[in-house]
């Protein structure tokens, strides 16, 4: 459920982590018509088709809600629901590395203050797989 897309994640890049989301949701999209998708849960349908693509960098820009929603459909989880467990995973895996927010806003590429993580974190503001995929493979590498 995207926090455990990888199968190995030891030393894991963010570019690993993309890949292994866009992988995801692609095998959640097979088969679907990126319209009807669309229609069925809010989310722009050029976002769907480019899931469907298993398109890494455009998944990059993808909000973890829209993401959340195609898996919805996959799992039968509702959205929020999955939303709520990866962002409450990386924060339970930030404690194991000793990571706070602010120092994951000044080691990652994201342009993030400490606060926006925290929020992004918290569900406040909007978090992108992009942004997500670089605090993960700070907390991966972090990790003892």
């Amino acid at each position: 459920m995207l926090y455990d897309a990888l199968a190995d994640p030891e030393e894991a890049t963010p570019r690993d982590l993309l890949e292994a989301y866009a992988a995801e949701l692609a095998t959640a999209l097979d088969g679907a018509d990126p319209a009807t998708v669309a229609a069925e849960t809010g989310v722009d349908e050029s976002v769907v088709a480019a899931m469907a693509d298993g398109d890494a960098d455009a998944v990059a820009t993808v909000r973890l809600g829209d993401a959340a929603a195609i898996l919805e459909r996959a799992e039968g989880v509702p959205a929020e629901a999955i939303a709520s467990e990866v962002r409450d995973h990386v924060m339970m895996e930030m404690v194991t590395a000793i990571l706070d927010v602010d120092t994951i806003a000044a080691e990652i590429d994201a342009d993030l203050t400490g606060q926006e993580v925290q929020q992004a974190l918290e569900g406040r503001t909007r978090l992108t797989l992009g942004e997500l995929a670089d605090m993960q493979a700070l907390v991966i590498e972090r990790t003892p």
